[in-house]
């Protein structure tokens, strides 16, 4: 390894370092009021009466297949989460995947397929080109089987595969993710009273029946 390459690996170490777990704060919601205006927070609605459009960076599934690795290589992905943006016929995406796979990286896959999806990725990653990779808080856009391998060694993650057998990532899943809150039930509409039934005719001696006509 050069001088030149040396000193890239090592500034990428220090920005990942440097940047935590900053990937895990790229949560952003796209909330629906009652009106049908449309927002986009990094904080999820106050109330479920809201319609919401959620996107996550490493959701809950991500989290829980973490928990199943070795212990070295639980600490590299808990502190450098990897999360993979993909879309469908896109041969740099695939072969981001494949490369990640053969490796034997943990991460979690979003994919783009929408208009939500699109403005998600271009808040997240600053605009809408893919395959984007995120390491911890490391943003690398593009795929360069280079590139990609440079900053997995720089966040301590193995040359070679250490998941255990049967091991899988979890299936991608969209960026953004529709949740709209229950319909109000419908009104019931009020059928009126009927109406009282006429009085009886008065009943007299002349009339013992009460007949009228």
């Amino acid at each position: 390894m050069n001088y030149q390459k040396l000193l890239h690996v090592v500034g990428a170490a220090a920005v990942l370092c440097c940047s935590g777990v900053g990937a895990q704060a790229q949560s952003v919601y796209r909330i629906v009021g009652p009106d049908g205006k449309v927002t986009f927070s990094d904080k999820p609605p106050a109330t479920q009466a809201q319609g919401k459009v959620v996107s996550t960076g490493t959701g809950a599934a991500g989290a829980a297949s973490v928990s199943s690795l070795p212990f070295e290589l639980r600490q590299v992905a808990t502190k450098f989460p990897v999360t993979l943006y993909t879309s469908a016929k896109c041969s740099p995406c695939d072969s981001g995947r494949a490369m990640l796979n053969a490796r034997g990286i943990p991460f979690t896959e979003r994919t783009i397929s929408t208009n939500e999806d699109t403005e998600s990725l271009q808040r997240i990653a600053g605009d809408s080109s893919l395959p984007f990779m995120t390491i911890g808080g490391q943003r690398l856009k593009g795929f360069s089987d280079a590139e990609w391998a440079q900053y997995l060694d720089a966040a301590g993650y193995p040359k070679a595969s250490a998941l255990p057998t049967g091991y899988k990532n979890a299936p991608a899943t969209p960026l953004v993710v529709v949740q709209k809150s229950a319909a109000p039930a419908p009104k019931v509409e009020e059928k009126p009273a009927p109406p009282p039934p006429p009085p009886l005719p008065d009943k007299t001696p002349d009339n013992p029946a009460g007949i009228k006509f």
